[in-house]
C-alpha cells in the first residue's frame, strides 16, 4: 500500500482526497454534493471515480473517513454544577468534535429529562463530583435515566469512586454506557482525553449506524470520528508534531468559518507558572475547540451582522434564505468578506477571551476568561471564502483579527498566517494514529507555506 483515501462527509460537501505515503503530498482530490438523500455512500463513489482518474492507486487504497453527515455529533452534558462539572463537560463534548445540545446541571427532574429528550442527543456525557468528593448527584442522575429507560448511549466521566453504582444501574436498565476517567479529578483540573476517547467510541459503535446514512456495511467501516474531532487531532499534530526530529509548528489556532458556524480550535501549551496566577473557575487546557453557532456566512449571516453591528441586514438575509447563494460582483464579494470579517475576529474573541492584572489579598492575579492566544506562532484560516477568494483576501479577512485590540483581549499578537488550501487538516487527522510519517508530512507542508500567500 502506498496511498490512502481520505474523506470528510460532511453536512453539505463530501471531500476526498489521496494521499501519498512516502511522500505525504496528496495527490489526488475530489468532492462531490454530499448524499444524504439516498445513501451517502453514493457521493463517495462518484469522488473515489474521480481520484481514480487522476491516479490510478485510489482504485485499492485503504480508505479512512470521518463525518459530520446528518447533523454530525449531538452532545448533550448533564453535571451537577453549571459552573464546574457541567461547564467541564461542555469543554470536554466540543473537543470531542461534538454539537453540544443541552446543558443540564442541578439534578434531573421531570423538567430536565423533557428538556433533554427534546434536545435529541446522540450521546449523553454524565459528569459530577471530583475523585472521592461527593458523588451523590452523579449517581441521582444516573438512576433517574435508569429508570426512565434511557435508550441512548452514556459516557460516565465523574467521580471514579461511584462508577460501580452507576454501572449497575445502566446494566439494570439495558442503557448502553461506557466509563471513562473523571473529567475534573480534583478542583482546578481538567482531564479531558479518557471521556473524548469514551466519546469516539460511543461515536463510532452507536451513532455512526444509528444515523442510517448508508446501507452497506463499508460505511461504518471507513469511519474513524466525528470530523470536527478527526480535525482537532490533525490540529494537535500540527502543533507539537511528532518528537524531537519530526517537531511541530509551535502553538497554533486555526478557525474555520462556515455557512452555519465558526469553529475555533487551539493547541497552546499552558504556561505553569502563568496558570498558577490565574483565576480560572474551570482549568484551561492545551487543546480546545468553541463552536459559534450563531456565526456564519449564510445560515448564520443575519445574528454575524447584528453582533459585529454591520449595516448589512438586508443582504444577510438573502443569504439566510438562499445559503447556496455566491456573489456575483465586486460588491457582494465584499459583503461577503465583510461577513467572514465579522464573524472570525468574533469567534476568535469568544475563543480567546479577555485577561486583566488585579491585586487581591495573595498578591498579583490574573483574572482571564477563554483561553490566551497572543503568543500563538500560527494562525490557520479555514473555509471556502478563504479557499476560494480573490488576491488579498487573508489579509483583509484574517489578519483584522490578529493584533492589539483594545480590552484586553487575548487575540494572536503576530502569528504566521496561512490558509488551509487543500484541507489537509481532517486527511491529517485520519492518518495521524495509523500512518504517523505521512500525516507529519502532510502538515509540514502547510506549516511551511510562505507568507506570499497573504496575496491569494
Amino acid at each position: 500500500m502506498t496511498a490512502v483515501v481520505c474523506v470528510d462527509f460532511g453536512s453539505t460537501f463530501t471531500k476526498a482526497s489521496l494521499v501519498d505515503l512516502g511522500t505525504g503530498a496528496m495527490v489526488a482530490s475530489a468532492s462531490h454534493a454530499t448524499t444524504i438523500g439516498t445513501d451517502v455512500l453514493d457521493g463517495f463513489d462518484a469522488c473515489l471515480a474521480a481520484l481514480s482518474e487522476q491516479d490510478a492507486r485510489a482504485r485499492d487504497a485503504e480508505v479512512l473517513a470521518c463525518s459530520s453527515a446528518g447533523g454530525g455529533l449531538r452532545i448533550a452534558v448533564v453535571g451537577n454544577e453549571e459552573l464546574v462539572t457541567a461547564e467541564a463537560g461542555r469543554r470536554v463534548a466540543l473537543s470531542s468534535g461534538g454539537k453540544v445540545v443541552a446543558v443540564l446541571s442541578g439534578g434531573l427532574d421531570a423538567q430536565r429529562y423533557a428538556d433533554l429528550r427534546e434536545a435529541e442527543p446522540d450521546v449523553v456525557l454524565l459528569v459530577g463530583g471530583t475523585d472521592g468528593g461527593n458523588s451523590s448527584q452523579l449517581v441521582a442522575d444516573a438512576d433517574f435515566l435508569a429508570e426512565a429507560r434511557w435508550a441512548g448511549p452514556v459516557v460516565v466521566a465523574g467521580d471514579v469512586e461511584a462508577q460501580s453504582r452507576v454501572a449497575a444501574a445502566f446494566e439494570e436498565s439495558r442503557t448502553p454506557y461506557v466509563l471513562a476517567d473523571n473529567v475534573v479529578p480534583r478542583i482546578g483540573v481538567l482531564a479531558a482525553e479518557p471521556a473524548r476517547a469514551a466519546i469516539r467510541e460511543m461515536f463510532l459503535a452507536h451513532v455512526i449506524g444509528g444515523k442510517h446514512l448508508s446501507t452497506r456495511t463499508d460505511f461504518a467501516a471507513m469511519v474513524r470520528g466525528a470530523t470536527p474531532d478527526v480535525v482537532l487531532t490533525g490540529v494537535e499534530l500540527l502543533a507539537r508534531g511528532l518528537d524531537e526530529a519530526r517537531p511541530g509548528a509551535g502553538d497554533v489556532v486555526v478557525v474555520d468559518v462556515g455557512g452555519a458556524t465558526t469553529d475555533v480550535h487551539s493547541v497552546v501549551e499552558v504556561d505553569p507558572e502563568e496558570s498558577g496566577l490565574a483565576r480560572e473557575v474551570v482549568a484551561t487546557t492545551a487543546v480546545t475547540r468553541t463552536v459559534e453557532g450563531d456565526l456564519g456566512m449564510r445560515w448564520s449571516a443575519v445574528s454575524t451582522v447584528s453582533e459585529a453591528g454591520l449595516d448589512l441586514a438586508a443582504a444577510a438575509e438573502r443569504r439566510r434564505v438562499d445559503p447556496d447563494y455566491l456573489p456575483d460582483s465586486a460588491d457582494e464579494v465584499a459583503i461577503d468578506e465583510a461577513i467572514a470579517r465579522a464573524a472570525i475576529e468574533l469567534a476568535l474573541k469568544r475563543h480567546a477571551g479577555r485577561s486583566k492584572v488585579v491585586l487581591s489579598p495573595e498578591g498579583r492575579v490574573v483574572e482571564r476568561t477563554g483561553k490566551d492566544l497572543r503568543e500563538v506562532d500560527l494562525l490557520v484560516g479555514s473555509g471556502g471564502v478563504l479557499r476560494n477568494g480573490v488576491d488579498g483576501v487573508v489579509g483583509r479577512v484574517l489578519l483584522p483579527a490578529t493584533g492589539e485590540h483594545d480590552g484586553g483581549w487575548q487575540l494572536p499578537r503576530a502569528p504566521r498566517v496561512v490558509v488551509d488550501h487543500d484541507y489537509v487538516l481532517a486527511a491529517a487527522g485520519l492518518l495521524a494514529a495509523a500512518h504517523p510519517e505521512a500525516a507529519h508530512r502532510l502538515v509540514q507542508g502547510l506549516s511551511s507555506v510562505p507568507m506570499s500567500s497573504l496575496q491569494s
